[in-house]
């Protein structure tokens, strides 16, 4: 079996016709029309194609994509073979040499085993004449990459071994050890005990050096190869996680469902399907780990997969199962790692210990170290209210697993470092990496990822005021989530129409929508995003005037602030209290919000105290304080984006008889637009239609028509062409 390799994820395919879907395609969930275009190498026919052939579960994403090209592409694998069929058999056979060169494992020997076999390159004129391929600098450009795979899969298989056998015997560097195992495997006459090893130690070296894609083709070569079926199910197990681990979800999936790795499947269901099978598969996979050998090795194994059972019960919002964790590591004996023993102490009601175990994990954020201990240490850093900490962590995690060459850990970094730098005042900045890492994960099959990246898009729309757009990335992280158990995208979304609610004055809404999620058990809410979301729900219930349920929930965040010393925590406890309070009374509880969230980060949070402490003042008379108040209040919000916040402070300020001008007036399209909408306007400012920008960025044409009309308001124009003016004087 050969691998279709689709490009790497930071090439960009040319974005096919909005008319290019059938009407079935353009059905599929937004997740699968990316991993469909991505498979096909952005061809807008193959697209079409493949997307006609789908089955009901591969549609909807429960199943994997075909991977192999006959069933990726079969149409226009015929058109190409076809015309190759048409030129003469020497330049079919140098284009067969450049195709093994390149694919699936790219191996730059060409020009050295055409010089080796004495071959005349200037057969190559016919495929340049044909429009096929033409000579290039080192080898070989061939004109897509379906007429590549073409020119190798439809030679004979006698061809197709000797080429490789060639390549093998020009490969002598010290570099090329693994990619001349490679030739010499892939030119075998049958299974082969001797060259399966080979592989597999060629394998072992290219993981070592950070190249999963390279080390997933020789491993599942030498499964191939090996004549033990018990050490092919192996070898397609580590053949799956590499294939995971270079980005190729669906590869992933089609060679894991042919083995029966606990922990394997525990990985793929955590990021592709149910969390709640992921946390039984990995607790299992732990405990076999453990089981096998007692060494320092398989402690680790089993430490690392109770890591990931964490994550899932994380994702879930099922805290009270880490307790089933940190019992099993406790007969197996091991230390819980990561967040593990610190969730369980928050769920049991030890807050004091959850401080001084999550403080410990979060301690461990130094660069360099193993990407999901960094995440772990991101996660407690984020539940102790340390935002810089959290974003140091994360981003060092996405930094660690670039350096190892492994691509899911880098989108999963951004769903959590996503949360800091929303609430320390960067959102336009957030918003621009989460879309990235949400194409991300999309392309590369993590979709409970994706789930939660889209509910933290509709936190950053909710903090824009963007009505329409909160609610569509709300009620599509909201589908999946609950579709699928992950209790923290859904309360996530939720949280982020409550705080769309507060944020327009609808209090009833939001207080609803709080109650709701306070209700939510596992797999439908989550008890962290209830607890972060306490300061807001009392800030609703107050306004309805219903505030017995308000204040115990305020005693318990209190309590919990009071046993982190968390300066941001603190400070929204305080405000609460001022929010409960009666008249003058509440003065003072604000003067102390306000100090601690000079010591603090949550820039948002620190806006939103002073608009209340502000409206406060106003109703008692304090003009000076109060105007003085809403001015900050008014000039934080324009800097994050957030224009009907802002219209709150300019309101009081007119309650005031005070001017609502801040002097800050933002001229810069890169300044006022939200990320997705700077997207949207470049795109449109190229004369791109609005079917052809949804069809590139994968979105419905009815959401670009909303983008481009908030591009309109935003920048106080009518038309494309005013658009187009502005972009060329250079507000970008």
């Amino acid at each position: 079996m050969t691998p279709v390799n689709p490009p790497p994820l930071d090439r960009t395919s040319p974005p096919p016709p909005a008319d290019a879907w059938p009407r079935p395609a353009s059905a599929l969930p937004e997740r699968v029309r990316v991993r469909v275009l991505r498979l096909v190498h952005g061809d807008p026919r193959a697209a079409a194609g493949l997307a006609a052939r789908l089955t009901a579960r591969q549609a909807a994403g429960l199943d994997p994509l075909p991977v192999e090209p006959a069933d990726v592409a079969p149409e226009l694998l015929r058109v190409r073979r076809r015309a190759l069929r048409a030129l003469p058999d020497d330049t079919r056979l140098l284009l067969l040499l450049a195709a093994a060169d390149q694919y699936p494992v790219a191996t730059h020997a060409f020009p050295r085993a055409v010089a080796a076999a004495r071959l005349d390159t200037r057969c190559l004129e016919s495929a340049e004449t044909a429009g096929l391929a033409h000579a290039a600098a080192g080898g070989v450009r061939f004109a897509d990459p379906w007429t590549r795979i073409a020119a190798y899969e439809s030679a004979g298989p006698a061809d197709r071994r000797d080429v490789h056998r060639l390549l093998a015997r020009v490969l002598h560097g010290p570099d090329e050890t693994a990619r001349r195992s490679w030739h010499r495997g892939a030119g075998a006459l049958g299974p082969s005990g001797r060259l399966a090893a080979e592989l597999t130690a060629a394998a072992t070296r290219a993981r070592d050096a950070a190249d999963p894609a390279l080390s997933g083709a020789l491993t599942e070569r030498a499964a191939a190869l090996t004549p033990d079926p018990r050490d092919r199910s192996g070898l397609l197990a580590r053949a799956a996680a590499d294939a995971w681990d270079a980005g190729d979800g669906d590869r992933a999936r089609v060679l894991a469902a042919r083995t029966h790795a606990e922990p394997l499947h525990g990985v793929l269901a955590l990021r592709t399907g149910h969390a709640g099978e992921a946390f039984d598969a990995l607790t299992a996979g732990a405990a076999q780990a453990a089981a096998a050998r007692p060494s320092a090795r398989s402690e680790e194994r089993a430490g690392h997969l109770l890591a990931r059972a964490a994550e899932a019960a994380l994702y879930t919002g099922d805290l009270r199962r880490c307790r089933e964790a940190v019992r099993l590591a406790g007969r197996l004996g091991v230390d819980p790692p990561g967040v593990l023993g610190g969730l369980a102490a928050a769920v049991e009601g030890r807050y004091a210990d959850a401080r001084d175990l999550l403080g410990a994990t979060a301690g461990r954020c130094g660069p360099g170290g193993d990407p999901t201990l960094l995440l772990h240490a991101g996660i407690a850093a984020l539940l102790l209210g340390d935002h810089l900490r959290a974003a140091t962590a994360t981003h060092r995690s996405a930094a660690a697993a670039r350096a190892r060459g492994l691509v899911p850990p880098v989108s999963q970094a951004a769903e959590f470092g996503a949360y800091a730098d929303f609430w320390t005042g960067r959102p336009r900045a957030a918003e621009a990496a989460v879309l990235d890492a949400l194409r991300q994960a999309q392309a590369t099959g993590q979709d409970s990822g994706a789930c939660h990246l889209q509910a933290a898009l509709a936190m950053f729309a909710a903090l824009a005021g963007d009505t329409d757009l909160c609610r569509e990335r709300a009620a599509a992280a909201r589908s999946y989530a609950l579709a699928h158990g992950l209790g923290l995208p859904a309360a996530l979304a939720q949280w982020a129409l409550a705080l769309l609610d507060l944020g327009h004055g609808r209090h009833d809404a939001a207080a609803a929508r709080l109650r709701a999620l306070a209700g939510a058990g596992p797999g439908h809410g989550h008890h962290a995003i209830r607890h972060l979301a306490t300061p807001h729900y009392v800030e609703a219930a107050v306004h309805t005037g219903d505030t017995r349920v308000a204040r115990a929930a305020h005693a318990d965040y209190d309590r919990w602030a009071r046993t982190v010393r968390s300066p941001d925590d603190l400070a929204l406890s305080a405000r609460c209290r001022a929010l409960l309070a009666a008249g003058a009374d509440a003065v003072e509880h604000y003067r102390i919000a306000l100090d601690l969230h000079a010591q603090g980060t949550r820039a948002v949070e620190r806006a939103r105290t002073e608009l209340l402490f502000g409206g406060a003042l106003r109703r008692l008379r304090r003009r000076t304080e109060a105007r003085e108040r809403l001015h900050s209040a008014l000039e934080a919000f324009e800097s994050f984006g957030a224009p009907h916040c802002a219209d709150r402070a300019r309101a009081e300020l007119r309650a005031l008889g005070a001017p609502s001008a801040t002097g800050r007036a933002a001229t810069s399209p890169r300044a006022i637009l939200t990320a997705q909408q700077l997207r949207v306007a470049l795109m449109a400012a190229e004369g791109a239609t609005n079917r052809e920008i949804a069809a590139r960025l994968a979105l419905s044409p009815r959401t670009i028509d909303h983008h481009l009309r908030g591009v309109f308001n935003r920048l106080g124009i009518r038309s494309r062409i005013e658009l187009v003016r502005l972009l060329a004087a250079g507000g970008e």
